[in-house]
């Protein structure tokens, strides 16, 4: 039994205009059909295999996560961080660890620890012998060169032997201005002068 109906389609697969003789009709001919079966086939297989790869990458991971004890370099692989980085911790006493043998350990549970005891690393405030200092009462140690004119490692000395603080925040190091400003405008008066 043959039909009647003539509608216009595009064909979902070459994208040729096509008379349709049915309303579920997708593509213009035999060939494009099997074509747009097989691309889908392939399509299939190729997410598949891309899911297989992505458990077998995660796969380390997912067993460092079960383990109770971590070597530095299985805890870089866990956490995404440097050696460095992890040595730092150790150091700076913020991560324990133990030396068995010729090997550094750490223990999954002080790492764990080590991410609840952390401060956010985002403040617009600078901590300065127990007060806070918005940022903006701040300098960056450029714009203390560039307005004092001053070297770097003459402004860095000036910081230690003042003891100044000194904070990190995103790629720039802030110092409080009117620290900063008691230590050099006297010293600039002063070259003014002789100037």
């Amino acid at each position: 039994m043959s039909s009647n109906i003539r509608i216009e389609r595009v064909c979902q697969h070459c994208g040729s205009d096509f008379i349709a003789k049915t309303t579920v009709t997708q593509y213009c001919s035999d060939n494009c059909a099997k074509r747009a079966y097989k691309a889908r086939q392939k399509k299939t297989k190729i997410e598949a295999s891309n899911e297989q790869t992505k458990a077998v990458k995660l796969k380390p991971l997912v067993e460092l996560g079960a383990k109770e004890f971590l070597s530095i370099s299985e805890a870089c692989q866990l956490l995404g961080l440097s050696r460095w980085t992890i040595w730092r911790a150790i150091r700076a006493n913020e991560l324990v660890a133990v030396k068995v043998g010729k090997r550094t350990i750490l223990k999954r549970a002080n790492l764990d620890k080590l991410f609840e005891q952390s401060q956010p690393l985002v403040t617009n405030k600078i901590k300065s012998d127990n007060e806070q200092i918005s940022i903006d009462d701040c300098y960056t140690l450029s714009e203390v060169q560039s307005i004092y004119n001053i070297s770097a490692k003459a402004l860095h000395e000036l910081i230690i032997r003042n003891q100044v603080p000194k904070q990190k925040k995103g790629i720039y190091a802030y110092v409080q201005k009117s620290k900063i400003d008691s230590i050099l405008k006297p010293t600039a008066a002063l070259s003014n002068d002789k100037g």
